[in-house]
């Protein structure tokens, strides 16, 4: 079967690559993603992950190749819904006009388009706040809006860059609960960002765990975790927690590399500690 996302020697540089004062992020990944598979990938924070979502998105040039079932990506497409940590949702539109933003780019007649916004404001637990605006919803709230909104003009794959990184834990696994769900029901392909080792095996079927900068792959790692996953007590299962000290061994020496390449030169200061940090209290 073709999968669905097909990364071919993808590299990507900044400012020259390995050039003075250059940036290599991406070093020669191929990556399958098979169609309808759920897959995480993990790593220190600068290791670009986030980088390599963006040129599956179509969003960041780079060098390689990269095909989504079997079509070259040479820019952003409705094949693609994107969501993003920070929502993006547009403030002088409703809860249900955000939804359907997607379907009037599709050109989807606007007699159709308010009827299917509404069966995923539906979808993503919404109902009776479709005439809201952003700023009525709380966080979590507004990040449901974000995933009904890439899901509601039907793409092929959603791709998902820490989406829930910004909420309280409580709040947090509540939404991770309700994506299993919803792709349960939808059947699609997503590729899923995450500082979280936690997050990535109760979500994932695989792990990719990246190297710190420049990003490559380290391992692959399959997640034997049973089906369903949602109400069960996977998360304090004995396999759970050795598949989290197995990544975790995993992840120990690229955290260590990521916090001594920080340095005043990096576009975010001080990011590589931020993210060690993050994942050591994870493990603590």
């Amino acid at each position: 079967m073709q999968p669905s996302i097909d990364i071919r020697n993808v590299s990507k540089s900044y400012g020259g690559g390995t050039a003075p004062g250059g940036l290599l992020a991406l070093d020669d990944v191929s990556l399958q993603v098979g169609q309808r598979e759920f897959l995480a990938i993990l790593g220190p924070s600068g290791c670009g992950k986030s980088t390599l979502l963006h040129v599956v998105a179509g969003l960041t040039p780079a060098r390689g190749e990269l095909l989504v079932h079997g079509k070259n990506v040479t820019g952003p497409g409705l094949d693609r819904g994107v969501v993003f940590q920070d929502y993006a949702l547009f403030p002088w539109r409703t809860v249900l006009d955000n939804v359907a933003f997607g379907l009037e780019m599709k050109k989807v007649p606007r007699h159709m388009r308010a009827a299917w916004a509404y069966k995923y404001v539906i979808l993503v637990g919404l109902a009776g706040f479709e005439d809201r605006y952003p700023a009525q919803l709380s966080g979590g709230m507004k990040q449901r809006v974000a995933i009904a909104r890439a899901l509601a003009f039907d793409p092929e794959v959603l791709l998902m860059d820490e989406p829930f990184a910004a909420l309280d834990a409580q709040t947090r696994e509540i939404l991770q609960t309700e994506l299993l769900r919803i792709w349960e029901q939808t059947s699609k392909t997503i590729l899923f960002v995450t500082h979280s080792i936690d997050e990535a095996i109760y979500l994932a079927q695989r792990v990719v765990v990246m190297t710190a900068r420049p990003g490559r792959i380290k391992q692959i790692v399959d997640i034997d975790l049973p089906w369903p996953r949602v109400d069960s007590d996977v998360r304090s299962s004995r396999p759970f927690a050795l598949l989290r000290h197995r990544i975790w061994e995993l992840l120990a020496e690229e955290v260590e590399r990521a916090q001594q390449l920080a340095s005043p030169r990096d576009p975010v200061p001080g990011r590589g500690q931020v993210a060690a940090d993050a994942v050591a209290q994870e493990v603590v």
